[in-house]
């Protein structure tokens, strides 16, 4: 029997601290950030209270440097009370980037946390920010920095309860700037709840649950398909993939179609809640992590979220293909012809190639919304991650074109993505003598092949990208800035940048 859930993604961790933007720092703020800039040699101390400055007893710069403080991004020293607690980070540079705010303010409040105990911090942050950019940009690092996934069987904590930026910004800008912070940190901390949550607990049917309790209150349109309605509209690769597990798949729908939106995108996201590699199986080592297989689906269901809370004027229909790869009786098997949804039949190549055909059922299906722009998302292939490592995500696209546009949104959010070619003769190794295509090619150029499969169920004179995030979706190192150990919320960023840049 699974394990009873203890209660939702939405109410377990996924809750954002009080954010406000203030134009002083309050006294009652239990640690205040402040900034280092500038070179080793010659730093420069910013956003410290006056009153603090004044009771110190030397000169607050020195004070930061002799306790170690760096302008390294991210480096973090804590001072001794004078009057308030004061927390040193290095901002990069003297040129303060959107990207350098998160990750310093990321690591600032990472580090406040460790020093939270049993309290519920109000940390405020005074870094000088002025402009919206980078007050939104800090406030978003602030936010995701302050996450961490709270153990089952554990009353959820929230060592930072208050977030107060200083800043001189107000009015609309100010207000916008907070919105976005605030929905799209939201979103990548569901994302990030719904990665780190164990498959016993989402599996198909509760993941789509979790989404229709999401959506519940929203103007967002939810369809949920079982597997009685998806053998009837003829889901091949849904329904084989999810045949092999006692918990039956399902196809998520989601719908935000804003009255006049002209530009329609269309997100598809793989949502494999756990990989054991199926007839093909993982080994032990490769096994453990694979509750991580569904981050496609986390990312673009947490953005659609997120774009329509911000009202975004596009339309954007997302499909989450959901299933769960086990061995058993009822697995397919290598050499066995699957036929998608639409009538393409695939021969199957290795049953732990599994993600790409789901994918391909919803990329089949999503071809009748007639959109602008698809762009799928998953966490595919480990090829992508021996050519880019653990933090790059691949980009493959019908254009450069649209591959620009992609990397355009995605240099806004502060996300790594590399584009990647999808060669014609990597094409050609897809052909099969069994079926209209084969599920995989040679072992060499796998992620390249991957997306060439996937490709095929995208029309000729459709717009497409291709997002392999397997590296940065997962990580399984030390928390570093604003990104948590586990499930990061990757690709959810640059996907509301991309809606935010389709709109008339």
């Amino acid at each position: 029997m699974p394990t009873q859930r203890p209660s939702s993604t939405l109410t377990r961790g996924a809750q954002l601290p009080e954010v406000e933007l203030v134009p002083r720092v309050p006294q009652e703020a239990d640690i205040v950030v402040v900034g280092l800039a500038g070179s080793t040699e010659a730093p420069l101390l910013v956003g410290a209270p006056a009153p603090v400055e004044k009771a110190a007893p030397a000169p607050l710069r020195e004070i930061a440097q002799d306790l170690g403080a760096r302008p390294a991004s991210g480096h973090t020293a804590l001072l001794p009370r004078f009057g308030q607690q004061l927390l040193v980070v290095g901002l990069g540079g003297e040129e303060l980037t959107p990207e350098q705010a998160r990750r310093s303010c990321g690591s600032a409040l990472r580090a406040a946390t460790e020093h939270a105990g049993e309290r519920s911090l109000h940390v405020a942050i005074s870094l000088e920010t002025a402009e919206a950019e980078l007050v939104r940009g800090a406030l978003e690092g602030a936010l995701l920095g302050s996450y961490g996934f709270t153990p089952l069987g554990s009353e959820p904590k929230r060592p930072v309860a208050r977030i107060s930026l200083v800043t001189s910004l107000s009015g609309a800008p100010a207000q916008q700037a907070l919105a976005d912070a605030r929905a799209i940190a939201g979103a990548v901390l569901v994302a990030r709840e719904w990665v780190n949550t164990p498959a016993n607990i989402l599996y198909p049917e509760s993941f789509s649950q979790d989404v229709r309790e999401l959506v519940k209150g929203t103007k967002l349109d939810v369809q949920v398909l079982d597997e009685k309605q998806l053998a009837k509209e003829g889901f091949g690769g849904i329904l084989a993939v999810g045949g092999g597990s006692q918990r039956p798949p399902r196809l998520v729908r989601v719908d935000h179609h804003p009255r006049g939106a002209k530009n329609h995108l269309v997100l598809v996201g793989k949502g494999i809640t756990f990989d054991t590699g199926g007839l093909n199986l993982k080994p032990a080592e490769g096994m453990y992590t694979m509750k991580c297989d569904m981050g496609g689906a986390a990312a673009v269901l947490a953005a659609t979220v997120a774009i329509a809370e911000l009202g975004l004027d596009v339309h954007v229909t997302t499909y989450a293909p959901m299933a769960e790869n086990m061995p058993s009786g009822s697995s397919y098997r290598p050499s066995d012809v699957l036929t998608m949804y639409g009538g393409t039949t695939v021969e199957n190549v290795n049953s732990d190639a599994e993600g790409r055909l789901v994918m391909a059922d919803a990329l089949a299906r999503s071809q009748a919304d007639k959109a602008d722009l698809v762009v799928d998302v998953a966490t595919l292939t480990g090829a992508c991650m021996v050519a880019l490592g653990n933090r790059i995500a691949g980009l493959m696209a019908s254009d450069d074109q649209t591959a620009d546009m992609v990397l355009d949104a995605a240099e806004t959010a502060g996300e790594e993505f590399w584009q990647l070619p999808v060669p014609e003769h990597i094409r050609s190794s897809l052909e099969s003598k069994v079926a209209d295509l084969k599920s995989s090619g040679s072992r060499l150029g796998g992620a390249m092949a991957a997306a060439a499969f996937l490709q095929h169920f995208v029309a000729d004179d459709t717009a497409w990208a291709h997002l392999d995030i397997a590296g940065p979706a997962f990580n399984d190192e030390a928390a570093r800035d604003y990104t948590s150990t586990g499930g990061t919320g990757h690709a959810v960023r640059t996907l509301v940048e991309l809606a935010r840049g389709l709109q008339d």
